[in-house]
């Protein structure tokens, strides 16, 4: 993506499941789950890099003895913060007695962070301060054991202020109005709820308050805490949750909005937002990492025991396609293969545009994270230009001349690397004027390959959301070039509508495709539908959510793909530009050919998964047309 915006969080956990002696004797060190934590950390840097976070929980610590440490970074690079925070308590020891390196129960006994149960967090602030406090994992503190509780999630809920109410009606006050403090404080009531219902009942038998204690620590039950936890949740959300006592659980939205992948075997439970960080921390093939099931929570139990327990009724698998085009790392097989073929399918509407001449036709891409699309479309020009010379050598093999037969078989796409990705801009760069220039100088290009006024150029970009940096660098670097014509290629659909699940697109003027379609209302003498929409989108937040439809749907009726796409051409032309500049979007049902099994489209569809997402388009309307700058959840 050329324009950069803020996105997931990643998500990493590892419950081991032998004695910190085993790992010692195996892997020649007690700290193999840090190690691995890293591991999981760092390959999914891609997911975090507003902060990060990690906790550890030792199990059957003696009282009075530390038995949760938790450490959180806001350094600019933020998991090496944490770990070489971590792994300094380790350095007197190496250096004056390094036997003890060796001896796993006393490393556990006198140093923080050893424990058998870990989770880490990487951060991307979708919204709000960018503060400390804000980093996962978020901490329930209580005196006794299984009421502590650590949270740490990738998700968005889209009503805050109903789940507020309940907690204001179950007698709680949250100290602020966030999703993450509201599910923490959901969870930690009914966590409360389950030790005390226990508490009662071991109590009418006569058993003491230690025994007590080791029987609720035995018999605690996660997935009821869950159900009635999230009874009432709406969003996406992948979460990763440790009581105190170490039973752990890592569950996902009943529509599977949000991903979430595991492993375990009789050593090791490991969880992660990415499947390929887990396959390369651990060595595991593609088909032993699963996901967790929608609606379901991957739950560890202190004595080892692993389930997968429902927690809410699974509703049709919507798990987020534009993730997997864009977000997600492109080592994961499937998604690489899913990018391939969403370049592949751009084939047609390319030939069509350039009119079939490949002789007269450079391709290339824009942003790195667009290569693999590209690397598609090459395979399906191979593949076209390989079909042109099958006919042709079937149809004409009898008159061919060498010359002909010559020119035939050299027929090949023009690939060429253009646009480099030079410089980083800083923040000391304030005023406007000055941004502007130094955006316009954020890629540089090759020089040379383009033949004046003759070729044109084929860009290919893996999503258009702003169309910004296409407007002020991009398309300005490649025109000087002196291509005969511009084609922007979007590997994904026009995005049309906002996310509220925990991708930072949550107002509807960000969009390029909104912008278009809104100006040719305007001039098409058709803005009287701007109003409607706003009085319908107005009158219907008074509705319950569940009755809320998607009016924004109107804003985009009147027009084809097309006439949208030939507007956004116009927007995000520089005034100076001498080549002619065309825009390309993939279709949503070339989309769906592509990513057959994560339906999740309401960025170019509007149809969201929860009723909440319905609510949130329409607010994030009334914003736009009121000129508020808030987002709509």
């Amino acid at each position: 993506m050329s324009d950069s915006i803020k996105h997931e969080c990643g998500i990493a956990f590892i419950r081991l499941l032998k004695p910190l002696s085993f790992y010692q004797k195996k892997y020649g060190t007690a700290l193999y789950g840090l190690n691995k934590l890293y591991l999981l950390m760092e390959k999914q840097h891609n997911r975090g890099q507003d902060g990060a976070g990690i906790a550890t929980i030792k199990l059957d610590v003696k009282p009075g003895h530390r038995y949760i440490s938790r450490y959180r970074s806001m350094a600019q690079n933020a998991v090496a913060d944490i770990f070489g925070y971590v792994h300094s308590k380790f350095v007197d020891i190496q250096n004056e007695t390094p036997e003890l390196m060796q001896d796993a129960e006393w490393l556990k006994q006198n140093v923080s962070f050893i424990g058998e149960v870990l989770m880490g967090h990487l951060r991307y602030g979708t919204h709000g301060q960018n503060s400390i406090e804000n980093c996962h994992p978020f901490l329930r503190q209580n005196n006794w054991m299984t009421r502590n509780l650590v949270v740490a999630g990738n998700f968005n809920m889209t009503n805050v202020d109903e789940l507020l109410e309940q907690l204001y009606e179950l007698g709680q006050h949250p100290k602020e109005q966030a999703d993450t403090v509201t599910v923490l404080e959901k969870i930690g009531h009914f966590l409360d709820d389950e030790n005390q219902d226990l508490f009662d009942s071991y109590k009418k038998e006569g058993l003491s308050n230690v025994e007590i204690t080791h029987k609720i620590s035995d018999n605690l039950n996660i997935a009821n805490i869950l159900r009635r936890s999230a009874k009432t949740w709406d969003g996406g959300y992948a979460m990763c949750g440790i009581v105190g006592n170490g039973d752990a659980f890592f569950m996902r939205d009943p529509s599977g909005i949000r991903p979430a992948y595991y492993y375990q075997d009789d050593e090791i439970v490991v969880g992660a937002s990415e499947r390929p960080a887990i396959q390369t921390a651990f060595n595991i093939p593609f088909g032993e990492v699963k996901e967790v099931l929608p609606g379901h929570a991957l739950i560890v139990k202190k004595d080892g025991t692993v389930s997968m327990e429902q927690f809410r009724e699974p509703l049709e698998k919507r798990s987020c396609s534009f993730e997997r085009i864009y977000f997600s790392r492109g080592s994961d097989a499937e998604i690489y293969t899913e990018r391939k073929k969403l370049g592949k399918l751009l084939i047609d509407q390319i030939l069509t545009a350039v009119k079939s001449d490949l002789k007269h036709t450079v391709f290339s891409f824009i942003p790195n994270t667009a290569e693999i699309s590209f690397y598609g479309l090459v395979d399906g020009l191979h593949e076209h230009i390989r079909k042109i010379q099958k006919d042709t050598l079937i149809e004409r093999k009898e008159n061919l001349s060498g010359e002909e037969m010559e020119e035939l078989l050299s027929m090949a796409p023009r690939v060429e690397k253009l646009a480099i990705k030079d410089v980083k801009l800083r923040t000391f760069i304030t005023a406007d004027a000055d941004r502007k220039e130094m955006v316009a100088h954020v890629y540089d290009t090759t020089y040379g390959v383009i033949k004046n006024d003759v070729d044109t150029l084929v860009a290919v970009d893996d999503s258009i959301v702003r169309g910004t940096t296409l407007r002020q660098s991009i398309i300005k670097i490649i025109d000087r070039l002196h291509p005969k014509k511009i084609i922007i290629v979007s590997s994904a659909p026009q995005i049309r509508y906002p996310d509220c699940y925990g991708i930072d697109m949550s107002k509807m003027g960000q969009f390029v495709a909104f912008e278009a379609a809104i100006q040719l209302l305007k001039e098409r003498g058709m803005a009287h539908i701007i109003d409607e929409v706003y009085e319908k989108c107005k009158a219907s937040l008074l509705l319950p959510k569940d009755q809320i439809v998607n009016h924004v749907k109107e804003i985009y009726r009147p027009f084809k793909q097309e006439e949208i796409s030939a507007q956004i051409a116009k927007i995000i032309t520089p005034a100076e530009t001498v080549a002619d500049v065309e825009v390309i979007y993939q279709t949503l049902d070339n989309l769906h050919v592509a990513i057959p099994n994560h339906k999740g489209d309401w960025y170019f569809s509007g149809n969201y998964p929860t009723p909440g997402g319905n609510k949130v388009v329409n607010k994030a309307f009334v914003n736009w047309k009121e000129g508020s700058n808030q987002r709509a959840y």
